[in-house]
C-alpha cells in the first residue's frame, strides 16, 4: 500500500501516507526510513513537513539484473531441452 501510493510520482507527507491505512504514523515513518536507507525513497523537508517520494532507479536496476538472469536461464533451459530431445 505504501509503495503503491508513492508510485504516483508525487511527494507525500507522513499524514497523507497514513490516510486510509491501519498503520500508525510511527509505523509508516519506520517503513519510510527503511525504504530511504536502501535508496528507494527520497525524503525532503519542506517547512514543517517531511515529504517522501519514490526513486524508481534502484528498482529499475534490480529489474534489469533480473531480466538478464531470466534470459540466461531461458537460454540454458533451451540448450538443455535441445540436448534431451536429441
Amino acid at each position: 500500500m505504501l509503495v503503491r501510493k508513492l508510485c504516483s510520482g508525487q511527494p507525500y507527507s507522513i499524514a497523507q501516507l497514513t490516510e486510509g491505512s491501519k498503520l500508525t504514523r510511527q509505523a509508516i515513518t519506520k517503513h519510510l526510513h527503511v525504504l530511504e536507507s536502501v535508496g528507494i525513497v527520497l525524503g525532503t523537508r519542506r517547512g514543517r513537513e517531511n515529504l517522501f517520494e519514490l526513486d524508481p532507479r534502484p528498482i529499475q536496476e534490480i529489474r534489469g539484473y533480473l531480466d538478464l538472469v531470466s534470459e540466461q536461464w531461458d537460454r540454458a533451459l533451451a540448450r538443455l531441452k535441445a540436448f534431451l530431445e536429441q
